[in-house]
């Protein structure tokens, strides 16, 4: 092992050594190309020299020729100066003469602003190749600086290379010596190896033989005391209870949990989502407290009233498979049977979605059709209707797959295990469907809403009924992705436990088979958990009786006491009854009492002065009539009070008051708006509650998800934390290298400087050369 690690580390090293010999080797070429662009750039900056020199040159033969022709001007003045007097004695002869003079005045002339022209020409000449000349001295100036420091750059990066591949092979050489001591060490060990194996090689062969003489044994005994060998038939090894894989278990009964709580979640969003829109067609676009809807929306309305039976059987069946997969089965999908009871309630949801897809088109349409639908509505509408679309065919899809899944355990040919895999796949894949129509359908419906709203026919129970709507459509979208991403991330797991049975056959052949393996590994456990026991001390004969007579007689008196209490606990259920029943024939009574207390109160009114006398010695004679009436009389004057759950209702007697009929009907009036208002108050509080526990569940994920990215960035910052100490140290011993390079570097540039300052002086005096020549020709 030592000697593998070293000549990794060996090999390591070397390969390091290559690509730096490389890298050296670029480098040094690309120093020889700057160098070689430097010189190039040199040559250049001599032949513009050379060619500012000549141009100096004839600049100085053209002043040279301008100081000619100025003095040639000045003879030619000078001469006709002493033309003119001459002109005035000899008028005669002047007039032939000034005409000679005249013409030879405006050769002159012409031959003078020739030679201006040329002058200024040149001069412009001079001054264009002066400017161009400042720019690409400025230009290889500028360049020149920047290929030496790119030159000293490289110098410094080549010297630091060499540096470091001298270090390399100092080192490795160290590690050729260390390894070649291994080597001899290591040649040691492998004689002794060699003379171990031999050795072994011996002791095997003595082992082979032994073995293969119990094989014989072994087989021989076999095939005269087994009757039959049930592995070698299929039929029969599918019947063997297989190893029992507790963590294998432990994890399917978690993910059917994880599932549960998923299909808990969609199943409320379902039915809230259902139920609001039967409460939208109520609303939209004709309300039904105000006018009648349409036959269409009648019928619709009546089929979505349905779904609470088609949605709330998805959950139990999920909790039935969920039941089934405990810690004692064996759960592959010959022997998820209740996997069947789930199919069918999600194909009885399906059918329900067939059944109210054109009535939710149809109306759909209606709304298009009517006379509040805009344009952009209208558009918005079309595009739920293609979705509502999608979401059916999506769950259809979905339940054809679930249905194949319940095939093995159903029927066994009915589907192949080589076809598995495709269709665990394809589940997953329909549930990132419908994970995409949600959101395309929460999408278009808020839009909707957000312009029916705009509309100036909208009521606040519309705008309440759309966010209701809304807010199940969110929580429909994210169970939908939260399934989505379950499934996907546990797909492969599904396709690896499908191998979980018996080893040597192909699988559970049947689901009857299937069936008897359970109950032969219940009857195992029980088997082995019996021998675990320890036995209990044998009792004697005459205790055991007496023993069993007390037994039978508490279990007789148990059993006594159970049916008497169940007895008493449904007296008590019935008196409970009565008792409400008869709370209410007491308030009913009580308005009769009312009733009849007013009755005899006018009658009293209504009596005649002559009968007052006799009615005053009825008083005396009878006081207990006379203490009824004053009863009655206060009963008249005092307010009744009525409390009960719903609420208190307080009745002041009148002369007016309503008979007994239009009394229960204000109360079962009362009663209605009160209850309808507890009902909503209730949807209302149960969509908030799904709302802030999908909001709950998703900030506890984040929290998760962000806790571990802290651990994750923590331990990213401590690398990162070495690394710059790491490059801190390199740094250091890199700016000592180029502190070194650097002065190297200044003393050459000084030179250069000195160089460059000296061709700088030479170009000034030219310069300042050339100006005065040109002051010189323009003033002449």
């Amino acid at each position: 092992m030592a000697s593998a690690e070293l000549q990794g580390k060996y090999q390591k090293l070397a390969q390091e050594y290559s690509k730096l010999r490389a890298q050296n080797q670029v480098l040094k070429k690309g120093v020889v190309d700057e160098q070689a662009s430097s010189a190039a750039l040199k040559e250049q900056l001599k032949m513009k020299d050379q060619s500012l020199r000549k141009l100096q040159q004839e600049m100085d033969s053209l002043t040279f020729r301008n100081l000619q022709l100025a003095k040639r001007v000045e003879l030619l003045q000078d001469e006709l100066a002493l033309s003119e007097p001459r002109g005035k004695k000899n008028k005669k002869s002047g007039e032939s003469s000034s005409q000679l003079s005249q013409e030879q005045k405006s050769v002159f002339d012409e031959d003078l602003q020739k030679k201006i022209e040329e002058n200024e020409r040149l001069h412009i000449q001079f001054f264009e190749a002066d400017e161009h000349h400042r720019h690409v001295e400025a230009e290889l100036r500028s360049r020149l600086a920047t290929l030496e420091t790119e030159a000293a750059q490289h110098q410094a990066v080549i010297d630091g290379l060499t540096r470091k591949y001298m270090e390399t092979i100092e080192k490795l050489q160290s590690d050729k010596a260390k390894l070649e001591v291994k080597s001899q060490t290591l040649e040691k060990e492998a004689k002794e190896c060699r003379l171990r194996t031999e050795e072994c090689q011996l002791q095997l062969k003595n082992l082979h033989e032994d073995l293969s003489g119990r094989l014989e044994e072994s087989l021989s005994i076999i095939n005269e005391k087994v009757p039959f060998n049930d592995t070698k038939c299929h039929l029969y090894n599918a019947l063997n209870v297989p190893l029992h894989n507790r963590r294998h278990q432990l994890k399917m009964r978690d993910i059917a949990g994880q599932a549960l709580a998923f299909v808990q979640d969609l199943v409320p969003a379902l039915l809230n989502f259902h139920t609001y829109t039967e409460q939208r067609i109520q609303i939209f676009p004709v309300d039904s407290a105000i006018d009648t809807i349409s036959p269409l929306n009648q019928k619709f309305s009546q089929y979505l009233h349905e779904n609470a039976s088609y949605v709330r059987p998805l959950e139990e069946g999920m909790l039935h498979l969920f039941e089934s997969i405990t810690e004692d089965t064996v759960t592959v999908l010959e022997t998820t049977v209740k996997l069947k009871m789930f199919s069918d309630h999600l194909t009885s949801y399906v059918r329900f979605l067939r059944k109210i897809l054109p009535y939710q088109l149809k109306s759909l349409e209606e709304e298009c059709e009517s006379s509040l639908c805009t344009p952009a509505l209208r558009a918005r509408n079309l595009e739920l209707s293609q979705d509502m679309k999608r979401m059916t065919a999506v769950f259809e899809k979905l339940q054809t797959y679930v249905t194949l899944l319940t095939l093995p355990s159903t029927e066994p040919d009915g589907l192949l295990r080589t076809n598995y895999t495709s269709v665990l796949t394809n589940v997953g894949a329909a549930l990132h469907g419908f994970h995409d129509v949600m959101k395309d359908i929460s999408k278009h419906y808020s839009q909707k809403a957000s312009i029916e709203h705009e509309l100036p026919t909208a009521t606040q129970k519309l705008v309440t009924t759309n966010d209701c709507i809304l807010s199940s459509a969110v929580t429909l979208t994210n169970g939908a992705g939260k399934i989505a991403s379950f499934f996907g991330n546990n797909v492969d797991y599904f396709i690896a436990s499908l191998s979980y049975g018996p080893k040597t056959a192909s699988g559970f052949i049947s689901p009857l088979s299937a069936e008897c393996m359970l109950q032969y590994k219940k009857k195992a456990a029980a088997y082995m958990k019996s021998l675990r026991t320890p036995l209990a001390e044998s009792v004697p004969y005459g205790e055991a009786v007496a023993n069993r007579r007390v037994l039978l007689s508490s279990t007789e008196s148990r059993e006594g006491l159970a049916q008497q209490v169940q007895q008493s606990l449904e007296k008590i259920s019935k008196l409970e009854q009565e008792k409400e029943h008869w709370m209410l024939e007491a308030q009913l009574a009580k308005i009769k009492l009312e009733k009849e207390n007013q009755r005899i109160a006018d009658r009293l009114r209504g009596t005649t002065s002559a009968q007052l006398p006799g009615l005053a010695q009825e008083n005396a004679t009878v006081p207990i009539a006379s203490s009824q009436e004053e009863a009655a009389a206060k009963v008249l004057t005092e307010p009744v009070q009525s409390t009960t759950l719903v609420g208190m209702l307080t009745r002041t007697p009148d002369s007016e008051a309503p008979d007994v009929e239009s009394r229960e009907d204000l109360i079962k009036s009362h009663y209605m708006a009160r209850i309808a208002e507890l009902t909503s108050q209730l949807q209302l509080a149960d969509s908030k509650s799904v709302h802030f526990y999908a909001e709950c569940r998703a900030l506890s994920k984040r929290l998760a998800l962000a806790e571990k990215s802290k651990e994750t960035l923590t331990e990213e910052m401590r690398l990162a934390s070495q690394n710059i100490s790491r490059l801190q140290d390199e740094l250091m011993t890199t700016k000592r290298s180029y502190e070194d390079q650097l002065s190297m570097m200044s003393d050459h540039l000084c030179s250069m400087n000195e160089t460059l300052s000296k061709q700088r002086e030479e170009i000034d005096t030219l310069k300042m050369a050339s100006k005065g020549n040109s002051k010189k020709t323009r003033n002449r």
